[in-house]
């Protein structure tokens, strides 16, 4: 009533006019007017008691929120910064702990960033939590506050990659694209949680200058490899190969290599690594012999280990989980190109060092073109990013040295 009578007299007021309506989140329900942040984006609950029914599952958003308490423990001069978003970016615990190195600034990812910035600036060291798609808003003060002046911030990329329901406003599908050409500023993928809790550590306490570590919504798993369940008849023999090597800690530019093949190169960015490796297995099957990387970094590349990978196999394939246009597969095709190799499609058998040098590459992301809302399942089987149409597609299009795959 009290809405309509305000507008009723601004309907009879000239020239602009703005009118403020202060809300009060949850209205109506005391459980989500008491605890507005957890019913923002909320889980199945019971209404009469708003008991929200919890998953157990760990998420990459609590191994974050986690490890930041851990590290703050130790070193002082570490803050976090979040827009509006605690307790989706896993800080509440960091907020009660740490509450005059917390902050959060509000819907104002722009001023997140500056904000940052200036504490960089003075020896602090700042951890930016934002969703990637909410990080689009502070590409400016990204490229000319921090990466310009190549200062220390720490951006933690939560959502990175498809979100689920919430719809395609809220796919974290471009931030590669809109990070990896600016300078001075370093990417990270993690695979699993511990390499999360690595590159984390690594990048806060051992890194200088602007990095990123972007990472998915939802569940993932602790060691990638033990998440891949194997044939026992048609892998017995080969099983050794789908081993996670030695954990090696975070090296500057430095990928690992997954797995050891001889007739196609997978590379694979981040939560892609368990996709690739179940591509690799289905590939086996078929007596294609896949080399799986694992980057971590996506900027740098480590040019040294694709490099010798696609001179011994002459076929690359990249995934990610963002937009193909600009993306990380891009990156890739730029470097092998300033490499001296050529892109073609050149006899299988023809063994001369001119065709050595040309590589047979396939890009495998997202198009550039709105993703629609839907659960990652859903996503990942339109766009043909499943493990079975990821094989399919590699049957289709790649050239590998034995002859098995054909155009």
């Amino acid at each position: 009533q009290k809405l309509a009578e305000v507008f009723s007299r601004a309907k009879k007021m000239n020239g602009p006019l703005f009118i403020h309506v202060c809300t009060i989140k949850g209205k109506g329900y005391q459980f989500a007017e008491k605890r507005p942040d957890e019913y923002h984006g909320i889980s199945p609950f019971q209404i009469e008691t708003g008991e929200v029914k919890v998953k157990n599952d760990k998420c990459y958003s609590d191994i974050f929120g986690k490890e930041m308490v851990k590290l703050a423990e130790k070193h002082k001069d570490i803050v976090a910064i979040t827009a509006a978003m605690p307790n989706g970016t896993g800080l509440v615990e960091f907020a009660k702990k740490f509450p005059n190195r917390f902050f959060d600034v509000g819907i104002a990812e722009q001023h997140a960033v500056t904000f940052a910035a200036g504490l960089a600036s003075n020896g602090i060291t700042p951890v930016v939590a934002i969703y990637s798609t909410f990080l689009q808003r502070a590409y400016d003060q990204i490229l000319h506050d921090v990466s310009l002046q190549n200062l220390h911030v720490v951006f933690a990329i939560d959502r990175a990659g498809i979100v689920g329901e919430d719809g395609e406003t809220h796919q974290g599908v471009y931030d590669i694209c809109y990070l990896r050409h600016m300078p001075n500023i370093s990417i990270l993928a993690p695979a699993d949680y511990i390499e999360m809790i690595m590159m984390l550590e690594y990048a806060i306490l051992y890194h200088k200058g602007p990095i990123a570590i972007r990472y998915p919504r939802g569940i993932g798993c602790w060691n990638t490899c033990d998440k891949i369940i194997f044939d026992n008849n048609l892998m017995m023999n080969r099983k050794e190969q789908f081993r996670e090597l030695p954990r090696m800690s975070i090296e500057y530019g430095k990928g690992v290599l997954l797995k050891e093949g001889k007739d196609l190169t997978i590379l694979a960015a981040g939560s892609m690594a368990i996709t690739s490796l179940k591509v690799a297995a289905e590939l086996e099957k078929l007596g294609i012999s896949a080399e799986i990387i694992n980057p971590r970094f996506l900027k740098p590349l480590d040019e040294d280990l694709i490099i010798n990978s696609i001179s011994k196999t002459g076929s690359i394939v990249t995934m990610e989980d963002g937009i193909v246009d600009g993306g990380f597969g891009s990156s890739v095709i730029e470097m092998i190109n300033g490499k001296g190799f050529s892109i073609g499609n050149n006899n299988e058998n023809n063994d001369s060092d001119d065709n050595k040098r040309n590589i047979t590459v396939k890009t495998f992301g997202f198009p550039n073109e709105p993703i629609p809302q839907g659960s990652r399942e859903q996503i990942y089987k339109k766009y043909a990013l499943d493990v079975n149409s990821l094989v399919d597609k590699i049957l289709k299009d790649i050239r590998v040295n034995t002859g098995k795959i054909r155009n």
